[in-house]
């Protein structure tokens, strides 16, 4: 998803970064610095596994999540990123899904998921439940 990003950012005249998996500790550590200390660096493109440890984010004060993950705890995670000690804005998070594809059905897995946890109260948010079932990749698909 984000090398479909890229290019529109790059097309607005737009000072990005990116941060994923693919780059080197240096790279990424760059692009965060980039990111907090120069204003004129605006975007900060984050792929969600990437996005998901470690990182203090507080520069950020809005999250647009355009490629959900399955399991919302995840997202949580990365999201947190932004709110952190030391953030000073409020932060706005926003999900992206057009109806009738995947994200749309991801999303209501992620829903589906919260409801479980919150029957459960208090289980391991990490646990078996996190798993893709079987029926959750038949929903998934449409099959």
């Amino acid at each position: 998803m984000l090398d479909l990003l890229e290019p529109l950012l790059n097309n607005s005249h737009m000072q990005f970064r990116r941060l994923d998996g693919k780059m080197t500790r240096q790279a990424r550590d760059k692009a965060v610095k980039d990111f907090s200390m120069n204003p004129k660096v605006t975007v900060l493109l984050v792929s969600l596994m990437a996005g998901n440890v470690g990182l203090n984010l507080t520069a950020a004060s809005h999250v647009i999540i355009v490629d959900p993950w399955w399991n919302p705890f995840v997202e949580d995670q990365a999201i947190g990123r932004a709110h952190r000690i030391g953030q000073t804005r409020p932060v706005t998070v926003y999900r992206s899904a057009v109806q009738g594809t995947i994200e749309e059905r991801v999303l209501y897995l992620q829903e589906k998921k919260r409801r479980m946890v919150e029957r459960a109260f208090g289980g391991d948010i990490f646990g078996d439940h996190a798993k893709l079932t079987e029926e959750d990749v038949s929903y998934l698909f449409n099959v």
